[in-house]
């Protein structure tokens, strides 16, 4: 690369000089003080067409052309109304930088992660809010080694944008499909199990995929493990009519009811992009995300990964903790945010990672979510086992869990919430690592957060005495609303 400035091409390097966009970014923080985010937890995400302006993903595509440096970079949609369009805006944008661009079409994100960083991509986006609202859409950029970028590199992405001193490439670059994509990774994840084991069990599984993009590949691969499959909400639909795009214990009755109907071993609901997970067992019984991890974790570390390290966010339930102490382990814990934990996952080479919404990161395949990859590798619990699910749902420790959220029309008030929670009462301890984690004794804690996708406050709670937990809800839940 020879220039900086106007992103039409004039040069032919397609190497990235990154320290020349470092410097930028001391030049633009000491010229113009902080700016507003653009990524949030996950990716950049808004209301398409007011917050999401084809104005602004113009300007971070040309920004991500020049973080990525060099194509081809592989691009997917999931099956929102905006995002074939945003699809090929994408596109466009990059290949007028001069970047080569690949379109793997309607996908899960998991499939494009994959393709990012098994089948020799120089980096990946894929255009999606995942759980978010209908009239949301967003992009998440994946970094060449498969995994999203990194906060730091999220805001070196941020400050190549704010500057607009974009890289200029001699011609056009080139658009194809990549038709190879989705059966490649179905392969790669039939070889991370005893699928021949699993076949032989014939098991019985309800699928809700919410009318959203793992529909096109989770059946497929339950079929291609010798199950039953009875799919609900089957039809990939942007305006996801059924449920919604997020999973969650309160929408998912159909999916509970379905399994208990068929005999089914057991039912999995996934969000609108396909890399998170929520089960039911053989009863119709529902539960979290690091519950089911816990599962998965323990069946690991007694198998193939044992000794192994897990990564897991803060807020994540004590019932971990405890299988990985049983188990002769550790867990290392990080902020919320599925990007904290799998780059924690990459640094350390851990292979499990998980998160209490659903996401579960197998690094084998790749540190990320992966809704299909945890459906796999619980089938492989159930056949090597022999066990129900709801045997093995007894066999976990036990805890009382809550988990709610608050609308809130800003960040001064978030602050002022979080704030007016950790000075409150006398608690054993408090973290602050992301938020306020309060420790009421050492079995009970509540914790009060912003979510880094949505205007809200998030507060989750956990006991070993449901009393001492309702009460202690209740008494934050007045706290926060008094200050709203």
């Amino acid at each position: 690369m020879t220039g900086l400035g106007d992103p039409r091409p004039s040069c032919k390097s397609r190497q990235p000089n990154l320290s020349i966009y470092r410097l930028i970014a001391i030049e633009i923080k000491m010229q113009a003080g902080a700016r507003p985010r653009l990524f949030g937890t996950n990716g950049v995400r808004g209301i398409y067409g007011s917050e999401l302006t084809h104005d602004l993903l113009i300007d971070l595509c040309y920004a991500l052309g020049a973080y990525f440096g060099k194509g081809p970079v592989v691009v997917g949609y999931d099956g929102r109304r905006s995002s074939p369009v945003l699809s090929r805006l994408v596109r466009a944008t990059l290949n007028s930088a001069g970047l080569e661009t690949a379109n793997a079409g309607l996908l899960p994100t998991p499939c494009l992660q994959y393709a990012t960083k098994r089948l020799g991509y120089g980096g990946g986006i894929m255009i999606t809010a995942s759980h978010n609202p209908p009239q949301y859409n967003g992009i998440k950029p994946t970094a060449p080694d498969g995994v999203e970028i990194s906060r730091e590199d999220e805001l070196l992405v941020e400050d190549i944008y704010n500057s607009k001193k974009f890289i200029r490439i001699d011609g056009t670059g080139r658009d194809y499909i990549d038709e190879k994509v989705v059966n490649r990774y179905i392969d790669a994840v039939l070889g991370l199990v005893d699928a021949d084991m699993i076949r032989q069990h014939k098991f019985t599984v309800a699928m809700d995929t919410g009318n959203g993009v793992q529909a096109v590949v989770a059946p497929l691969v339950a079929k291609k493990l010798g199950c039953k499959v009875i799919v609900i909400n089957g039809a990939p639909d942007g305006e996801f009519p059924a449920r919604g795009p997020e999973p969650t214990p309160e929408n998912l009755g159909v999916l509970s009811k379905a399994a208990r109907s068929a005999g089914a071993d057991f039912g999995v609901a996934y969000d609108g992009d396909g890399d998170r997970s929520i089960f039911c067992d053989d009863n119709g019984s529902i539960y979290m995300g690091d519950k089911t991890g816990a599962l998965l974790v323990k069946h690991l570390l007694a198998g193939k990964h044992r000794g192994s390290e897990v990564v897991c966010p803060i807020n994540t339930s004590m019932i971990l903790s405890k299988v990985v102490e049983q188990a002769g382990s550790s867990v290392i814990y990080t902020k919320v945010g599925s990007v904290e934990v799998s780059r924690e996952m990459v640094n350390r080479k851990c292979v499990m990672g998980l998160e209490e919404n659903g996401g579960f990161m197998y690094g084998p395949l790749n540190e990320v979510r992966d809704g299909v990859m945890a459906t796999a590798l619980l089938l492989d619990m159930l056949a090597s086992s022999n066990k129900s699910f709801s045997h093995h749902i007894a066999e976990l420790p036990q805890t009382f869990q809550h988990k709610s959220k608050f609308k809130c029309p800003s960040s001064e008030i978030v602050n002022k919430v979080v704030k007016a929670c950790i000075d409150h009462g006398s608690p054993k301890r408090v973290e602050t690592m992301d938020g306020a984690k309060i420790w009421i004794d050492d079995e009970t804690w509540i914790m009060v957060r912003p979510s880094g996708t949505e205007p809200l406050i998030r507060m989750y709670g956990e006991s070993n005495d449901f009393s001492l937990l309702d009460s202690k809800v209740a008494e934050y839940r007045r706290l926060i609303q008094s200050k709203m």
